[in-house]
């Protein structure tokens, strides 16, 4: 998400600073602290966990991170609304807001729960058989979701379109890497990437998870761009004026796709998850290919990565079919890479413009 810069000066001043905001997240996490700390001490009294599986610190980090995740999350993004540079949340319409902080609250409590759950997992590798008391875990417990809730209250305080896509390509890997690790069937590589899902375990519903939350995340893109999009027409870059709706519809079209294919695991509806996963590729590829049109007025070079993009989209689909030098899960590995690169880059692309084109402006001026 990002702060489409634009030349007439901004109707909401700010009323609060950056290093407001640095003193409300230490105090936030002040806040969770303590209360992580009380509930610890209860759950712990009289106990010796381990530090992962069971009532152990990690499980119960994960917890507390999460539930004190989305908390944090939605506090900060709604109050940040004030803050120099995010004041355009201020003309979000209430559903949109809604929305819109709900993707980033959730995105940024998982992805600190992933990142908990594999350190805790590799201390738990690292010191087998250790047992820790409950002074030491309840502390340590207050202390891991302080850190987190400190990190998550800046994080969302400060959303950039550069920095979303970077969360989405992190979370969509940790997610599915952590699924993959966690599959109760170490075989499942040989079918295809969606029989992750299918399981009906806590890896499959993370798996599943993971897929439906990147989708509403994708989505959230097509307001962001379209607003930067906009401003590239109006400042004569962009030549297209059909360029903001298009791309707009294109992403929400792959956003809903993408969720579909975690509501609609082959456990569920066999023609549905395919007709979700094969029409967010066809997606992709008519906003690829279409891109020389539809966003003419970005710098050759761009359409050339694009070029290179499909011609390795299209190597990788004959890697499997027909020379079958890999199986179909290595294939929707590459695609996936290969499509959310793209989303990166691009994304990269529009707001670099957008900067340079205000650069300039207020060199004008």
């Amino acid at each position: 998400m990002t702060t489409p810069a634009t030349d007439a000066p901004a109707e909401h001043p700010p009323t609060r600073t950056s290093v407001d905001v640095e003193s409300e997240a230490f105090a936030v996490a002040i806040a969770v602290a303590l209360v992580t700390a009380i509930v610890g001490g209860f759950l712990f009294a009289g106990t010796n966990p381990p530090i992962w599986g069971g009532i152990s610190l990690g499980v119960a980090a994960a917890g507390s991170i999460l539930i004190a995740g989305v908390i944090v999350a939605y506090v900060g993004y709604w109050r940040s609304r004030t803050v120099d540079g995010q004041q355009w949340r201020l003309e979000l319409k209430s559903w949109k807001f809604i929305v819109d902080a709900t993707t980033v609250a959730f995105v940024h409590a998982v992805l600190a729960v992933l990142a908990a759950i594999a350190v805790f997992l590799l201390l738990q590798r690292s010191f087998q058989g250790l047992t820790l008391d409950p002074p030491f875990t309840t502390v340590a417990l207050a202390l891991v979701t302080a850190l987190a809730a400190y990190w998550i209250y800046l994080s969302v305080s400060s959303i950039t379109t550069p920095k979303m896509s970077s969360l989405l390509v992190l979370f969509m890997t940790f997610g599915t890497l952590t699924a993959m690790a966690t599959s109760s069937d170490p075989k499942w590589w040989e079918y295809h990437f969606s029989q992750l899902g299918t399981f009906g375990d806590r890896s499959s519903s993370l798996f599943n998870l993971t897929l439906i939350i990147a989708g509403f995340f994708v989505t959230t893109f097509a307001l962001y761009l379209q607003r930067d999009l906009q401003v590239l027409v109006d400042r004569r870059v962009l030549l297209n004026p059909k360029a903001p709706r298009f791309v707009s519809v294109t992403f929400v079209v792959m956003g809903v796709m993408l969720a579909c294919v975690g509501i609609f695991p082959l456990t569920v509806s066999v023609l549905l998850h395919n007709v979700s996963a094969s029409g967010m590729a066809v997606t992709f590829l008519v906003l690829l290919f279409s891109s020389p049109r539809v966003l003419k007025g970005l710098p050759g070079r761009f359409f050339l990565v694009s070029a290179g993009f499909a011609v390795a989209l299209i190597f990788g689909a004959l890697l499997f079919e027909p020379i079958g030098y890999y199986n179909l899960t290595a294939f929707e590995l590459v695609a996936f890479a290969i499509i959310f690169a793209w989303i990166a880059i691009f994304i990269r692309y529009i707001s670099a413009l957008t900067e340079q084109t205000a650069y300039r402006a207020e060199a004008r001026a």
